[in-house]
Protein backbone atom coordinates (compact mmCIF):
# COMPACT_ATOMS: atom_id res chain seq x y z
CA UNK A 1 0.00 0.00 0.00
CA UNK A 2 2.67 2.28 0.99
CA UNK A 3 4.76 1.66 -2.48
CA UNK A 4 1.84 3.20 -4.48
CA UNK A 5 2.03 6.24 -2.88
CA UNK A 6 5.83 6.60 -2.64
CA UNK A 7 4.99 6.44 -6.68
CA UNK A 8 2.75 8.82 -6.78
CA UNK A 9 4.77 11.31 -4.68
CA UNK A 10 7.70 10.49 -6.85
CA UNK A 11 5.98 11.23 -10.04
CA UNK A 12 4.03 14.10 -8.16
CA UNK A 13 7.45 15.82 -7.52
CA UNK A 14 9.03 15.50 -11.22
CA UNK A 15 6.17 17.32 -12.12
CA UNK A 16 6.63 20.31 -10.31
CA UNK A 17 10.07 20.21 -10.96
CA UNK A 18 9.79 20.15 -14.20
CA UNK A 19 6.25 22.42 -14.36
CA UNK A 20 8.10 25.42 -16.10
CA UNK A 21 9.44 22.90 -19.02
CA UNK A 22 6.14 21.28 -19.54
CA UNK A 23 4.03 24.20 -19.48
CA UNK A 24 6.69 26.26 -21.90
CA UNK A 25 5.04 24.20 -24.87
CA UNK A 26 1.61 25.22 -24.07
CA UNK A 27 2.31 29.14 -23.40
CA UNK A 28 5.06 29.47 -25.94
CA UNK A 29 4.19 26.78 -28.28
CA UNK A 30 7.68 25.76 -28.05
CA UNK A 31 9.64 22.31 -28.08
CA UNK A 32 12.92 20.57 -29.22
CA UNK A 33 11.23 19.16 -31.96
CA UNK A 34 13.62 20.77 -34.54
CA UNK A 35 16.63 19.36 -32.62
CA UNK A 36 15.04 15.74 -32.67
CA UNK A 37 14.72 15.96 -36.12
CA UNK A 38 18.36 17.18 -36.92
CA UNK A 39 19.25 14.63 -34.80
CA UNK A 40 17.07 11.77 -37.07
CA UNK A 41 19.09 13.18 -40.04
CA UNK A 42 22.39 13.01 -38.37
CA UNK A 43 21.85 9.33 -37.49
CA UNK A 44 20.34 8.60 -40.81
CA UNK A 45 23.45 10.41 -42.33
CA UNK A 46 25.84 8.06 -40.16
CA UNK A 47 24.13 4.71 -40.94
CA UNK A 48 24.13 5.30 -44.73
CA UNK A 49 28.06 6.45 -44.40
CA UNK A 50 28.23 2.53 -42.78
CA UNK A 51 30.51 4.08 -40.11
CA UNK A 52 32.82 7.40 -39.90
CA UNK A 53 36.57 6.79 -39.82
CA UNK A 54 37.50 10.80 -41.15
CA UNK A 55 35.18 13.04 -38.51
CA UNK A 56 36.50 16.47 -39.98
CA UNK A 57 35.21 15.17 -43.43
CA UNK A 58 31.80 14.08 -41.70
CA UNK A 59 31.26 17.41 -39.97
CA UNK A 60 32.59 18.65 -43.31
CA UNK A 61 29.92 16.92 -45.47
CA UNK A 62 27.18 17.34 -42.71
CA UNK A 63 27.33 20.98 -42.86
CA UNK A 64 27.30 20.80 -46.82
CA UNK A 65 24.22 18.42 -46.87
CA UNK A 66 22.72 20.40 -43.60
CA UNK A 67 23.32 23.54 -42.91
Amino acid sequence: EQSGFDSFNTIAATLYDRSEEILNFYINRASNAAAESFNAKIKQFRAQLRGVIDIPFFLYRLTKIYA
